[in-house]
């Protein structure tokens, strides 16, 4: 028997209206159902997108206690669009924050920016065969 793997992303945000506001906004996502009073899943990408209202200062995995300032981790979200310039422009009029120039590269064209709630995502737009171009 073969199981296929299901993702879910789970951000965790201090303001469910406010990350409702931007995720709608800036990604063209739509609230699917609320799941009690802290809880919006999101729909519009390949996997669920849940918004999970947590308060700053509480503690996290590890003992740390939650920070809703800029961070980074190793894992990190790729939304890919068809148009990185008018995604950028959204994106941007949302309320997220370019974290550099635009790049160029033989499979497309990225992006990094910052969420209000300190989640780094990327803007990716695929060019050509997309990573077909550098695989081997």
């Amino acid at each position: 028997m073969t199981t296929t793997m299901r993702l879910l992303l789970n951000l965790d945000v201090p303001d469910l209206g406010a990350a409702e506001t931007f995720y709608i906004a800036a990604f063209g996502l739509r609230p699917a159902r609320r799941l009690g009073d802290s809880v919006l899943e999101l729909d519009g990408a390949q996997v669920p997108i849940y918004l999970l209202q947590k308060p700053a200062g509480s503690v996290v995995a590890g003992g740390s206690v939650r920070d809703y300032a800029r961070h980074w981790t190793p894992a990190h979200v790729d939304v890919v669009v068809e148009d990185l310039d008018a995604a950028l422009t959204r994106a941007l009029a949302a309320g997220a924050i370019q974290e550099g120039a635009v790049r160029e590269a033989n499979w497309g064209r990225i992006v990094q920016l910052a969420d209000p709630f300190g989640h780094g995502w990327c803007l990716l737009q695929f060019l050509g065969r997309g990573y077909d171009e550098i695989a081997s």
